[in-house]
């Protein structure tokens, strides 16, 4: 038995053994087409040689210095080209170790902003049913997934809570799209009002949401109202793009195809895509001013935060996505592949929904489409599906829960930005039999 504390306490996965482009080879030679870059991480690939180099580079110059005593040259570029690129008011950036950090740093950065402006009684968040916003307590407390929450509940702070935005199930049978987003806005403003605004300290959400609910993307307008929400009431709009972000959906940051700019955008995965573990949180240039004239600093930090060789791997990471304009390439793979996924599910029975943005795409397994109706939780169909795809040489993302924490099924792609379509087309011709071997696997 293997003394690590595997995912699986009865099961040791395959050792991975090296990898190049969207492949990876575990040590007994068997390759795997990448097709959610682990968990939407990998949007590189592997083995990318301007990556590696830069961390030779750095590694050379400079391993670690710790963020009391000295800064670098190398965090600080990896600063200033984050803010050049963020949306707009954003004035800073809290460099950290991962997406669970980059949140739990978001959500005492607020607090510690509203204590300094004067306003210590906001101690409350709102969030979303079925949102995954990290693993620590902060981060497990506004996240929205029952089943990941319940054995911690004792633990984790009071949060107040509203739907998700998730029209394939909570859109009601002839109401409007508009309708559907007007609904959800005014269920939101009356937990703001319910809550008590004056206590309120932020609204957190994924712009498209990822693990709990499978690249479910908003509804139009429907950030628009958010923002104008939190305006109204002077609550801060914490946008987690932990998963979505950083190109993933074909926009440096998901959020800017809604047309809004949040007071904190958290991200994390896709920022390193994988070759060094780093987050950050992009913080509004006035919270950073708020806390600069106050108490001069933040109440906050970790022995890795900044650390220089993370630092390198992103940069060189958001340049290797600048010089390739591979953002424009997840937008034109993005379209392929949700093509080439229509042509192999749109018909399929058990099917009902294929959804996301760029290269951010789910299906949602149902029992019956036409009534939506989800499998069996008993089954594990997600797990199924996930075990057949390795079978056949292929790493996607399943999970289930993604209507309540307990029912329903979803397989999640987040394959590399530099996947080709010949690798795409690979990528479904193996997914759809991998999906349909599970099928047959399990009692229907």
């Amino acid at each position: 038995m293997s003394r690590i504390l595997h995912r699986s306490l009865r099961h040791t996965p395959p050792r991975a053994a090296g990898g190049e482009g969207i492949v990876l080879r575990d040590t007994h030679g068997r390759s795997y087409l990448d097709a959610s870059g682990g968990a939407a991480v990998s949007s590189l690939g592997h083995a990318h040689p301007d990556v590696i180099a830069a961390l030779h580079r750095q590694i050379d110059r400079c391993a670690y210095a710790h963020t009391a005593f000295f800064t670098t040259d190398v965090a600080e570029e990896l600063a200033e080209r984050l803010v050049a690129n963020a949306p707009a008011g954003i004035g800073g950036v809290y460099l950290v170790s991962g997406g669970s950090e980059a949140v739990e740093t978001a959500l005492k950065l607020a607090r510690q902003y509203f204590v300094e402006a004067g306003q210590p009684q906001r101690a409350l968040f709102i969030a979303r049913r079925q949102s995954y916003h990290g693993n620590t307590l902060g981060a497990l407390a506004v996240g929205g997934n029952e089943w990941r929450r319940a054995p911690f509940a004792p633990l984790l702070a009071d949060v107040a809570r509203v739907s998700a935005c998730y029209a394939y199930r909570g859109r009601e049978h002839g109401q409007t799209l508009d309708g559907y987003t007007a609904m959800l806005l005014d269920e939101l403003e009356a937990a703001i009002l319910q809550a008590g605004p004056q206590r309120v300290i932020g609204f957190v959400a994924e712009p498209v949401v990822g693990a709990t609910g499978g690249a479910i993307p908003p509804t139009p307008g429907y950030f628009r109202g958010v923002r104008a929400l939190c305006d109204k009431y002077g609550i801060l709009f914490i946008a987690d793009e932990v998963m979505c972000g950083m190109g993933r959906t074909g926009t440096m940051y998901a959020i800017e195809q809604d047309g809004v700019a949040p007071d904190l955008v958290t991200i994390a995965k896709g920022l390193g895509a994988g070759y060094q573990p780093i987050g950050a949180v992009l913080v509004n240039g006035a919270i950073v001013e708020c806390l600069r004239a106050g108490s001069g600093a933040f109440l906050h930090g970790h022995t890795y935060v900044g650390h220089p060789v993370a630092a390198a791997a992103a940069l060189a990471v958001q340049q290797v996505i600048e010089r390739d304009d591979l953002l424009a390439q997840v937008r034109k793979r993005g379209a392929s592949l949700r093509r080439m996924l229509d042509e192999a599910f749109e018909d399929h029975p058990h099917v009902g929904d294929i959804r996301g943005r760029g290269l951010f795409l789910a299906l949602e397994l149902v029992r019956d489409r036409a009534g939506k109706e989800p499998f069996d939780p008993a089954v594990k169909l997600h797990a199924a599906i996930k075990d057949k795809a390795m079978q056949n040489g292929l790493l996607v993302y399943p999970m289930g829960g993604t209507i309540d924490g307990r029912r329903g099924d979803h397989v999640l792609l987040a394959p590399p930005f530099i996947a080709s379509e010949a690798e795409l087309a690979e990528i479904v011709g193996r997914l759809s039999e991998s999906v349909d071997s599970a099928l047959k696997s399990v009692a229907l």
